[in-house]
């Protein structure tokens, strides 16, 4: 290659002429440098490692980057690409690759590239940006002798030297690896916009570059990469790719949590041995697996705790008592506010240090204000020793402390009994976004609790919870922390408080429909507070007791268990808990089928509420009272009820209430046959519950909809709005839920005759019920079977149906369920001409009937009977 001038276009009288790659030190204090390379420089490999042989799940980042080293990218683009993130994440990797599949696929780079490793966490071996300008100024021809003594001159000689390359047309592509800060990295960075960069760091840099933070490898991901090392190690991988090991290989994965230095370790160890269930059980032992992350090569010792060794030595003591106390959070991940108060610090001091942490990639912000730690840094933050004695211990107490004051407060704005707190909590959305974002911690701070000297942290929690967790349907969670309550309580000797936690988990186990488990709580709970001589919590008691045997239809036990807690609170002189009483007798009242009597319950529960000044038992009264009267067709007062319902609510500001209100309305208004304001009312609550996250009472109100539309015989909207319904309870995993959206699909597609569409559906409606051993939901799904069988002209299964749901109905002492199979089967029976046998099932239907007291139905089945012909002689 010729040589060639190039002149640096600055301005000013300075010349300076550099030829020969001969350079002195005035030279580089003019103005103007001008750079003559020497006759024969190659291309510039120097000291680039060569990239790892199995390299995977990175394709799209490694796109990216080559993105920015084309030609021309430069145009309005930032062609430094900072790579960013932990400790063997695989930055220097991808860099690699990418660098050498720029130089193999493309003619971008003529002058190759130069690689500096700068071990900017080494304090051994640490290079300073002086160093590092020395050593490429030597790779690329010039002299050592000739190379200046001072950081900024070897800066703008190398400045000068790049701009020079890319005028004789050989464009090159720096890669700055393992820089620690910016003043490693700045001294490097050409003046040529033209020339690509390529850095990574531990820290996010401020340099003015593209950033990229790179994350963990998926488990697809990380089994190939672990499977690929062990073929090329061994040259065979196929007892990894097994069915019977592929459960351990995806634990390994796991317990690498996709950190790839971890992963090619576990390859090195699966190359040696290759065991994946044996090396899982080792690396399962958290206290032990970073040790064993480690494996010896040629090359020295590869292990996870030496590189997170060099992090952590890079921190200040603040950041690294942060670091240390982070892991004392037993949840997921924690909040400013929350660690201020771990680490009792002012928030503006731990949001500075969180963001240090942060910037060095030893903590993640998944979401805002929001911190957390990678599995294996966890582990090695948990394993560093404390700077003080107790530190953790005191931390962990402070946290707990403000994890229980602070849900307490949020619980004010929740429970009606209270006076709500302002001071932490300006409304009840606060509250319960607040409880949201820590729903976990809270959790996990009352699982862990016990284990850490602290027991009062889990009772004060599992007391506090309960209405957060019934609110969003968290009832397994509600399961446990109340029988963490109660083990305490028992290990202590307080039975009051024990009856109080069996109370709570009896309500938690009725809401996973665990009946019998949850009336024997119950059932506990009222004996333990009859023998203490506690009337008032006798009366809770009775009340839950009464409300759970209301949903398992043991109506003739719940209405006693009801009007007793209603004369304990009245003996009481407890208004409220006797209008509490009142609203579930009603409940109990009304779908055990008096409604009279359910409509003067919750009549009395309103004006005790109104009496009081208490709007949130008002507003629950009158959307019961409107059910009610629903049921007796009443449905302007119904209306009236659930509207004055909606209007408290607003004014209290309960979003979730007046959702639930304008639900009911809808249903309200639809029995009067003003479909068109129901189907907006039912829209309403739909939006509402959608803007609160609340999926479950979102698909309630989408049910309720779909009925209204059924009613409108606007079946087709109908049918959407029920596979929206059965879609959500299936994401959320609600079963019961689940029946009922089948059985109400079923009943819209039965009435477009898309009867095998429906036949189906109604056959998934009987599947799930018999597996959850709901019998009275398996009746229900059986009988709309039968039905759905009978307009398909299948009138003999429809029997055989009928008769099961009858039968089940009977054994239940559902007599108005069992009312209703018997017509039905009765209907099937005429189809096939058996028109005794239909006249036999009506008459049992009818007393069926009559002993419910649905007069309106025996009257219907009379009518039937009169239709059928005459009965023979010898009948």
């Amino acid at each position: 290659m010729s040589d060639q001038d190039t002149e640096l276009a600055e301005p000013g009288p300075v010349s300076n002429r550099i030829t020969g790659g001969v350079f002195t030190g005035p030279v580089i204090q003019g103005r103007n440098v001008q750079v003559i390379l020497p006759a024969e420089v190659t291309p510039a490999m120097t000291g680039m490692p060569a990239p790892a042989a199995v390299f995977t799940g990175r394709d799209d980042q490694v796109e990216t980057l080559l993105k920015a080293l084309a030609p021309g990218a430069e145009s309005g683009a930032v062609l430094v690409s900072a790579v960013a993130g932990m400790a063997g994440i695989g930055k220097t990797e991808l860099v690699l690759q990418t660098a050498y599949r720029a130089l193999r696929a493309t003619i971008w780079l003529p002058g190759g590239v130069l690689f500096v490793d700068l071990f900017g966490y080494d304090p051994d071996r640490r290079l300073t940006a002086a160093d590092a300008l020395l050593g490429w100024l030597q790779a690329i021809g010039i002299p050592g002798e000739q190379i200046p003594t001072a950081e900024q001159d070897r800066s703008r000689l190398w400045r000068s030297v790049l701009t020079a390359y890319v005028q004789q047309g050989r464009r090159l592509l720096l890669v700055i690896d393992n820089a620690a800060d910016t003043a490693q990295v700045a001294p490097l960075l050409p003046a040529d916009p033209s020339i690509p960069v390529l850095v990574t760091s531990r820290h996010t840099l401020d340099i003015d570059a593209r950033q990229h933070n790179l994350g963990v490898l998926g488990t697809g991901a990380a089994i190939r990469l672990i499977t690929e090392v062990v073929a090329l190690r061994r040259g065979d991988a196929s007892r990894l790719r097994e069915p019977d090991q592929q459960q351990a290989m995806t634990e390994l994965g796991g317990l690498c949590a996709g950190l790839p230095l971890a992963l090619r370790i576990v390859a090195a160890l699966l190359a040696d041995r290759p065991q994946p269930a044996s090396l899982a059980a080792l690396l399962r032992d958290a206290r032990h697996r970073l040790g064993r992350l480690a494996r010896r090569e040629t090359s020295g010792e590869i292990a996870v705790r030496a590189a997170f060794d060099l992090s952590y030595r890079h921190l200040t003591r603040g950041q690294a008592r942060l670091f240390r106390l982070l892991p004392v959070n037993p949840g997921p991940d924690i909040s400013t506010t929350a660690a201020a108060r771990l680490a009792d610090l002012p928030s503006g001091e731990a949001i500075v240090l969180l963001q240090d942490l942060h910037r060095a990639h030893l903590i993640e912000e998944p979401a805002t204000d929001r911190w957390r730690m990678h599995d294996l840094i966890l582990l090695y933050a948990n394993s560093q020793p404390p700077k003080a004695r107790d530190e953790a211990d005191i931390g962990r107490r402070r946290l707990f402390t403000y994890y229980q004051d602070t849900a307490a407060a949020a619980n004010t704005h929740l429970n009606p009994i209270t006076t709500t707190d302002i001071a932490n909590f300006a409304t009840r959305d606060h509250a319960l976004a607040w409880l949201d974002s820590e729903h976990t911690n809270l959790i996990a701070v009352c699982t862990t609790a016990p284990q850490h000297r602290l027991p009062e942290s889990s009772i004060d929690l599992a007391l506090t919870l309960g209405r957060f967790l019934e609110l969003r349907r968290y009832f397994g969670d509600w399961i446990t922390i109340s029988n963490i309550a109660i083990e305490i309580y028992q290990q202590i000797g307080m039975e009051s408080a024990k009856g109080t936690a069996l109370i709570n988990l009896g309500n938690a186990l009725r809401g996973v429909h665990q009946l019998e488990k949850a009336i024997a709580a119950h059932t506990e709970a009222v004996d333990i507070f009859q023998q203490l001589g506690n009337r008032h919590y006798e009366g809770d008691a009775l009340n839950s007791l009464g409300a759970t045997l209301t949903v398992a239809r043991q109506f003739q036990r719940a209405i006693p268990a009801h009007t007793k807690a209603v004369a304990i609170y009245r003996q009481l002189g407890d208004r409220y808990g006797e209008s509490r009483a009142l609203n579930n007798l009603g409940s109990a009242l009304q779908q055990g089928r008096q409604f009279d009597k359910a409509v003067t319950a919750h009549t009395q529960a309103v004006a005790i509420c109104r009496q009081l000044g208490h709007p949130h038992g008002e507003s629950r009264a009158l959307n019961n009272l409107g059910l009610a009267l629903r049921e007796v067709r009443q449905f302007d007062k119904a209306v009236a009820a659930h509207t004055q319902a909606v209007d408290i609510y607003r004014q209290l500001g309960d979003r979730h209430g007046e959702g639930r209100a304008l639900d009911h309305l809808g249903s309200a208004l639809a029995g009067a046959g003003q479909f068109k304001k129901a189907l907006t009312a039912h829209t309403e609550a739909v939006d509402i519950f959608q803007q609160l996250g609340d999926r479950h009472y979102e698909s309630h109100a989408l049910t309720n909809s779909g009925a209204t539309l059924d009613e409108a015989r606007q079946f087709q909207e109908a049918i959407s709005a029920h596979s929206r319904a059965l879609a959500i309870y299936r994401q959320l995993g609600d079963r019961h839920s689940e029946g009922t959206a089948l059985i109400n699909l079923g009943n819209a597609l039965r009435q477009v005759r898309q009867f095998d569409k429906a036949l189906t559906t109604h056959t998934q409606a009987v599947a799930v019920y018999r597996q959850l051993g709901d019998h009275h939901g398996e009746g229900r799904a059986l009988n709309n079977l039968g039905a759905t069988l009978a307009d398909a002209s299948q009138s003999e299964k429809a029997i055989i149906a009928h008769i099961q749901a009858a039968d089940i109905f009977h054994h239940l002492s559902d007599r108005h369920g069992e009312g209703q199979a018997l017509g039905n089967l009765g209907l099937a029976l005429v189809e096939v001409r058996r028109y005794e046998e239909a006249r036999d099932h009506w008459g049992r239907a009818a007393r069926a009937f009559a002993d419910s007291g649905d007069v309106a139905s025996v009257s219907s089945i009379c009518r039937l009977l009169a239709e059928l012909p005459p009965m023979t002689d010898d009948g």
